[in-house]
């Protein structure tokens, strides 16, 4: 069995990565490096019982720094194979400098410090962002255009890691990532549809029922970050998606059913009319209208600190899809578990997130 590094292994990929390797007795060794604590991550009993493990430990550290660094690639005896990088800023519209942080410097000076220590693979986790937007499913070889910030320096950290000599590596760009402990991917809607709910109104969305919205499950996101540490050639990137081809349409429906709502689509003409002036102020009334609802639902069922939100934010509000094609990966013999997205899987992250009381129960169906 293998000695596995996770840097950024606490956040949501990273808990469940953990979870993977230690159920499938894939490692012998596993650690953790990360700037946050286990204890205070809102990890629920069964994830905080894995980093309990004998085969876990944990190192906190800014992974930005080459010191820090040095000491992870050193802890507990050394010797990491393998090394999987999820640590990245995961927050939208942030300063270029928090980005160039949290994602270019810790690329460069992680994989700066794997190359050193001759670790057999490098996986870095990016994003499906990087594509110029479209309709038509990206390959790992269409054009990149980065429409977010972050998707921005995720393609530079891609670019500085090709300058790493002697660093054996792949790259992973992941569609919308969703599942138990999904804050950023899908979960924001759910939590509109809970917002509409409560309001008694009709959830009405931006575009229309054609915007792109591809999806890949964090049980398929793991399985595939350790699928590439022994397949694939150095240097290649592979997407990941599954197969539902998901778009605003369908995934709106499905929140929908969920909380019992209808739901409309304000239409091209429309939306363009209403961000022609400004979309920072069309995000600043959706989460005015959003946020407080949000608020009293949580105090109505005692819930006093949650980091659900339903805010939406100003990036994520432009007309651009996200479409990626996940096959180049099944042509290594991977195969994913979780093919479609369905309302089961979707009230399997609300549940998760009722258990730890972060999320009203009973709202959803």
């Amino acid at each position: 069995m293998s000695r596995v590094l996770i840097l950024g292994g606490v956040g949501f990929i990273g808990r469940n990565l953990v979870q993977y390797l230690l159920a499938n007795n894939l490692a012998s060794k596993i650690c953790v490096a990360d700037k946050v604590l286990p204890e205070v991550a809102g990890l629920n009993e069964a994830e905080l019982a894995n980093f309990k493990s004998d085969k876990v430990t944990f190192k906190q550290c800014n992974l930005a720094r080459d010191a820090m660094v040095e000491k992870v690639f050193a802890h507990d005896g050394g010797n990491w194979e393998f090394v999987i990088n999820l640590a990245a800023a995961t927050k939208y519209s942030q300063a270029w400098e928090v980005y160039k942080e949290n994602i270019i410097d810790v690329a460069k000076v992680t994989a700066t410090h794997a190359a050193k220590n001759k670790v057999k693979r490098y996986v870095h986790v990016s994003t499906g962002q990087v594509y110029e937007p479209g309709n038509k499913p990206r390959a790992e070889d269409a054009k990149c255009k980065p429409w977010t910030s972050l998707a921005k320096a995720s393609l530079e950290a891609e670019e500085a890691l090709r300058g790493v000599a002697g660093l054996d590596f792949v790259i992973v760009r992941p569609a919308i990532v969703y599942g138990p402990g999904d804050a950023n991917g899908i979960t924001p809607r759910i939590i509109v549809g809970a917002v509409y709910k409560k309001r008694e109104e009709k959830m009405e969305l931006l575009w229309t029922k054609d915007l792109k919205l591809n999806t890949v499950h964090v049980r398929d996101v793991v399985k595939a970050l350790w699928f590439l540490t022994s397949k694939g050639n150095n240097g290649e990137v592979y997407n990941l998606a599954d197969e539902s081809e998901n778009d605003q349409g369908s995934v709106s429906d499905m929140v929908s059913k969920m909380f019992g709502i209808k739901y409309d689509f304000m239409g091209a003409m429309m939306s363009k009319l209403a961000t022609s002036v400004a979309m920072k102020t069309v995000a600043d009334e959706a989460n005015d209208k959003h946020l407080k609802p949000w608020s009293d639902l949580c105090k109505e069922h005692k819930i006093v600190d949650t980091p659900l939100t339903p805010y939406l934010d100003e990036e994520l509000l432009y007309n651009n899809s996200t479409s990626v094609d996940g096959k180049k990966i099944v042509g290594l013999g991977f195969k994913y578990d979780v093919p479609q997205m369905t309302i089961d899987l979707l009230k399997e992250v609300v549940r998760d997130y009722e258990a730890k009381g972060y999320f009203p129960k009973g709202v959803a169906l």
